[in-house]
């Protein structure tokens, strides 16, 4: 669809791309993006400003701090259920069109102009690397890219969404970043993408591909805007695919983490340049209000298809300690593994000195993985629900291994 598609379409929705709500002056707080029309990204003293006003309406608290001390906030909005979603908005600080998206939806939820799914609640936080949005920088205040540390745990802010997704336990993780175009042939108005990791459990993997293709895709293209699988270079004559540039199955993502975790995974990237018509607030405009519609997309899934949704991670969570199935240490689903990276005879778990225990304990623990003595070390069995990370923590094959336990055959 051609620009001119592209504007009569929104103009039919009444949103003419600003994809924002229409409030009355005075009628509920607004954002710093909100009122500059887009002009100029919230501050963060906006933000906490907010905040605390929202704090009135919907429980707001502080669940840890960045690097440089800055509150690390969790909103939660619903009265509970069994169903939780939770929108990690901004983990890259120069991403800012998914924070004024989650601040927004968060503002409409609290004041009734947008509703939470029956049975479900719902979690945000809005910004998840507030140093890297003060300076405006991809990684924290340390140079670390949040986004590859969902395995490792180094950071302050990796640390406390693990312990949020242990704690929580949530059903589906929503991610929500944004993209520098490759013209011609990496361009769409918005990609995702689902976990790729061939260590997911099939019912999670394919009920995340169904939020991203029948869900993110038509809430996106329904507005007139383009949308795509993340990662992908495509010709722009054929439509195919020609070469893969990023998306893989690398365990430390979070939509791969999130997967492992029995939880479904979801990337959500918009595009960050103008669009041929657009000049820079339009483009904001633009890019908040894709992040929107990509929100709206996951909230249909959940009242859709909750109980399919629910069937997923619950059967992950429960069959995981019995598995007996192979381990991948690369790959996708798009993608067999090399050789030498699978192991089709997991042992039965992996025994860590007591330095090495003593090295990794607290990532074990924010990790959800348990353990017993065994002599003068510690014992990390497989029959647990961590089953799918714990080789990826722990083999000496794996990429981003914590520490190299040695394989076990009896526990």
């Amino acid at each position: 669809m051609g620009i001119s598609g592209k504007l009569a379409a929104l103009t039919a929705a009444g949103l003419l791309l600003s994809g924002l709500p229409a409030l009355a002056a005075g009628d509920v707080p607004r954002t710093g993006f909100e009122q500059s029309g887009g002009a100029r990204w919230t501050t963060m003293a906006e933000e906490h400003s907010l905040l605390k006003q929202l704090g009135r309406k919907v429980p707001v608290s502080q669940v840890g701090t960045s690097v440089q001390g800055r509150p690390l906030h969790l909103v939660r909005v619903g009265k509970g259920g069994p169903t939780t979603v939770l929108f990690l908005c901004a983990q890259h600080g120069d991403e800012p069109a998914g924070r004024e998206a989650c601040l927004i939806k968060i503002r409409d939820l609290a004041y009734g102009k947008a509703s939470v799914p029956p049975g479900t609640t719902l979690l945000f936080v809005p910004t998840a690397n507030p140093d890297g949005r003060e300076a405006n920088t991809r990684g924290n205040a340390d140079g670390v890219d949040i986004n590859r540390d969902h395995i490792a745990l180094e950071t302050p802010e990796g640390r406390t969404f693990a312990r949020i997704i242990r704690d929580h336990r949530p059903d589906v993780v929503h991610d929500l970043h944004e993209f520098g175009p490759r013209p011609l042939v990496y361009d769409k108005d918005v990609l995702w993408l689902w976990p790729r990791n061939l260590n997911v459990h099939k019912r999670v993997h394919d009920e995340s591909e169904v939020l991203s293709r029948s869900y993110i895709r038509p809430a996106v293209e329904s507005r007139g805007l383009t949308s795509g699988v993340y990662g992908m270079l495509v010709d722009p004559v054929t439509g195919e695919p020609t070469q893969q540039i990023a998306g893989d199955g690398q365990e430390r993502i979070l939509r791969n983490t999130t997967g492992l975790k029995h939880a479904l995974g979801l990337l959500v990237e918009t595009n960050d340049a103008p669009n041929p018509g657009e000049d820079v607030p339009a483009a904001a405009r633009r890019r908040v209000a894709s992040q929107l519609y990509a929100v709206d997309g996951t909230l249909k899934l959940v009242r859709d298809r909750r109980g399919q949704v629910e069937a997923a991670t619950t059967i992950s969570r429960v069959t995981a300690p019995f598995q007996r199935g192979p381990i991948y240490f690369g790959g996708a689903d798009n993608e067999a593994p090399p050789a030498g990276e699978v192991e089709p005879n997991p042992p039965c778990g992996y025994r860590l000195t007591s330095a090495q225990y003593e090295q990794v304990a607290e990532k074990l623990s924010l990790h959800g993985v348990a353990s017993r003595r065994d002599g003068d070390g510690r014992l990390v069995p497989l029959a647990q629900q961590s089953r799918p990370l714990i080789p990826l923590l722990l083999d000496a094959r794996a990429d981003f291994e914590l520490v190299a336990g040695t394989p076990v055959e009896r526990c």
